[in-house]
């Protein structure tokens, strides 16, 4: 597509270079360089690690970590210079900063929103409540050391950039971003703003370049009947639901493939396999460039989410991955995902393993159809969510600021 008259720079702000926000980040980049902007990626590591996921392609991520976090957000603050600035999710660490920077400069400031903060803010405390309690070491209650403690952990909050606090202020200041733009429609009803969907590069998805036989053989899955699930596994993508669907099914061919996730999923990945080894094969994190061959080994894409405010609020990018690959896709109906699957999905209840199962052999029983979906997902993904259908719309955002 033609290039913007005034080659303008968009500096987009990631939350955190590890733990979150970089997969939105990446296809923003792409849209937004797509329709002939000058595009880099600015953040910090706020968590230990290293950058996750590996950016595809031609999209410079700047690594701005220093001493600590407040020394690293100095950093970051100090080198943003783009003409416009995109931060990813209303955190500190990149709309906070963002904020900061156009009081300095007056730089304008799109805000993206791909998930609802405050629900993921509730599922923790309710977490930590569920939590047994225990007593404070240090002596007894009132103590110097006691509240030399309390101190201590109250600094600690106060410097640290994902503290409940900062999220919860953040979300009442949305509506000081220049423009806002969110990835499902649940997020505009509830904060307004431009959608501009989950995309992907149509010409590096492709079905046609790639061959399923070969890819099955080069990740060591020809044995199987592949439901993959490319992403970080957590409770509310229903993967228990799915692995009781496949214990009344009792295919012995088939395999629920999870590729790649972050490392927070481990440890919840490893309580499924205490029960459901026998149905589960992991694969590991591949780089971006290689994810579409990895698609490819797929004969079902899985997205079984749960019904929960989280999920709710999401745009699985599994859909976008199994659509462009032109995958049948067994998911469920929550939030958006009817709309974005439309009549190209197998669609079930949410926490409903015997629907689950009985869709799954459905597919199974009829591959015929099931490729047919699949064709007719590549096309809703072409026309509704490939980087030519998005970048327009991104496009018309960043010249109405000027």
């Amino acid at each position: 597509m033609h290039a913007p008259l005034n080659r303008r720079k968009i500096s987009i702000l990631a939350p955190d270079l590890v733990t979150g926000g970089m997969t939105r980040a990446y296809a923003l980049a792409q849209a937004l360089s797509h329709a002939g902007y000058a595009v880099e990626i600015l953040g910090t590591r706020l968590a230990r690690g290293t950058l996750y996921p590996q950016p595809p392609a031609h999209i410079e991520v700047t690594d701005m970590t220093g001493r600590n976090r407040l020394h690293s957000l100095l950093r970051l603050l100090m080198k943003i210079d783009g003409d416009i600035l995109y931060a990813i999710k209303p955190r500190p660490s990149s709309y906070g900063i963002a904020l900061l920077k156009r009081w300095t400069s007056g730089t304008p400031v799109v805000l993206d929103i791909d998930d609802w903060e405050i629900a993921e803010l509730r599922a923790a405390g309710n977490k930590q409540a569920a939590a047994p309690a225990h007593r404070p070491k240090g002596g007894p209650p009132g103590c110097l050391a006691q509240r030399a403690r309390r101190v201590l952990r109250s600094c600690r909050r106060w410097l640290n950039p994902a503290d409940s606090r900062y999220v919860r202020w953040l979300d009442k200041a949305i509506c000081k971003a220049d423009a806002v733009t969110v990835n499902t429609r649940f997020l505009q009803a509830r904060y307004g703003g431009t959608y501009v969907p989950q995309c992907k590069d149509a010409d590096r998805y492709n079905p046609d370049r790639y061959d399923p036989e070969a890819s099955r053989r080069r990740y060591g899955l020809s044995a199987y009947t592949v439901l993959m699930f490319p992403g970080t596994a957590r409770p509310h993508k229903g993967l228990e639901d799915l692995l009781l669907a496949m214990d009344t099914l009792q295919r012995p061919d088939a395999r629920l493939v999870i590729v790649g996730g972050r490392r927070c999923s481990d440890a919840y990945i490893a309580q499924l396999a205490q029960r459901w080894a026998h149905w589960i094969v992991r694969l590991p994190t591949y780089p971006q460039e290689q994810m579409p061959d990895v698609v490819a080994a797929a004969h079902v894409v899985v997205v079984p989410q749960r019904d929960t405010g989280i999920a709710r609020a999401q745009f699985p990018m599994k859909l976008t991955d199994a659509m462009a690959m032109g995958k049948p896709i067994l998911t469920t109906t929550v939030g958006d995902i009817p709309e974005i699957v439309g009549a190209c999905g197998y669609l079930v209840a949410p926490s409903n393993p015997a629907q689950l199962a009985a869709m799954l052999d459905e597919i199974l029983n009829d591959p015929h159809l099931a490729c047919a979906r699949g064709v007719q997902a590549r096309a809703r993904f072409v026309s509704d969510y490939s980087l030519n259908a998005v970048s327009p719309v991104l496009s018309g955002i960043m010249e109405s600021l000027g």
